[in-house]
């Protein structure tokens, strides 16, 4: 009798330590926890991680004709998650596009990547260091009458500058931040209009709409 009882003991501890594995097991091999589900889609995710994050991403041109198509889309909200691998992995790559050597801008938008999501990189040429900083669902919320005047180029249009003459001396921009927490800041002179042309990326509007006719 006591080694039946024995038996059975040992028979119920193992069944519970299976169970126990076998949920593991599935949960592993299920969906992703929800704490890394992104915004981004299949496609724009296997965009961002074909290459590690130091590598550039090739950026959209308007001579491409399925380039231009996407650089005139409108760009997505998304709610960012600071643990999100997709969205770190994208923003580094952002990162080494507008500064590597080949490409060397002041400021990309997502779009110009690829990716219809509304971010851009911005420098910050009126901070010490001109750092770039990332900017999620930016928008103006206010614009100055007073208006500014410099000649503007982009990454994604070959050879081609000009005055757009329209770019507002100051904005007041809304934005969420990679931890999801919304600010707001006034931008002035050179680094408003660096806001303005990328924030228009967004929308799908390049900086030659804005050039007089």
């Amino acid at each position: 009798m006591k080694i039946l009882k024995l038996t059975l003991r040992v028979f119920a501890f193992v069944s519970v330590i299976f169970l126990i594995f076998n949920c593991s097991v599935i949960r592993e091999r299920g969906s992703a926890p929800a704490e890394y589900r992104s915004d981004f889609s299949s496609g724009e995710i296997s965009l961002i991680m074909e290459a590690d994050t130091i590598t550039p991403m090739r950026v959209l041109k308007t001579d491409n004709r399925l380039d231009s198509i996407i650089l005139r889309g409108i760009s997505n909200h998304i709610t960012p998650q600071s643990n999100d691998p997709f969205l770190r992995t994208l923003i580094s790559r952002m990162y080494h596009t507008v500064t590597d050597s080949a490409s060397l801008g002041v400021g990309i938008a997502a779009p110009q990547v690829g990716i219809l999501k509304s971010i851009i990189l911005v420098q910050r040429v009126d901070k010490e260091g001109s750092p770039f900083e990332v900017y999620i669902n930016p928008k103006i919320v206010k614009y100055s009458a007073l208006k500014q005047n410099y000649k503007e180029g982009c990454l994604s249009i070959p050879k081609e500058r000009g005055d757009t003459q329209s770019r507002s001396y100051a904005v007041l921009i809304e934005y969420v931040t990679i931890d999801n927490v919304i600010k707001t800041e006034m931008i002035e002179g050179f680094t408003a209009v660096i806001f303005q042309h990328e924030i228009d990326h967004l929308n799908g509007i390049l900086f030659t709409d804005r050039i007089p006719k």
